[in-house]
């Protein structure tokens, strides 16, 4: 049996774009990979524009809670093997330092939730983040992740933030 990867996705809000990439990861990972999202500054609710999204692309939206970065950095949290963060502030700002020096990338997606205008662009907003995740964890989750090196992983994830 292969062993089963922790990936967190970072951003500051934690309300609609780490949220999304763990629903889509928990979904697309087959098993191989269990997903989790935080964030550093977690608004304390999801965006309601974000869980009607993934409710309606099919996701189980039970999960979804905004939480901090924090319950992922002590000691008895799950050990990551993968970090990406997914909006420039969560990638400017200062992080933890992750038990296990896991795997990093910054895989930065628009917020939708800063999106302006009427109901149908703010949601679509929201369609085009989720677009733009589903793709770059399609590609992830196809990785040679046990044949690869960690030098060559760590550019084929910084590849595929650029995508």
């Amino acid at each position: 049996m292969s062993q089963v990867h922790n990936v967190l996705f970072l951003c500051t809000g934690n309300s609609a774009r780490s949220i999304m990439a763990e629903a889509i990861l928990t979904r697309e990972g087959g098993g191989r990979f269990r997903a989790f999202s935080a964030g550093s500054q977690p608004k304390g609710e999801v965006h309601p524009f974000a869980i009607d999204l993934l409710a309606r692309e099919g996701h189980d939206t039970a999960f979804a809670r905004s939480k901090s970065w924090e319950e992922f950095a002590t000691a008895d949290a799950p050990r990551m093997d993968f970090v990406f963060t997914v909006c420039d502030q969560a990638a400017s700002g200062s992080c933890p330092v992750w038990p296990g020096q896991p795997m990093t990338a910054h895989w930065g997606v628009p917020d939708p939730a800063a999106a302006t205008g009427n109901d149908a662009e703010r949601r679509f907003a929201f369609a085009d983040a989720y677009r733009m995740l589903s793709t770059r964890i399609s590609i992830f989750v196809n990785l040679p992740i046990a044949s690869l090196d960690s030098l060559s992983l760590s550019r084929r994830l910084d590849e595929i933030g650029k995508a």
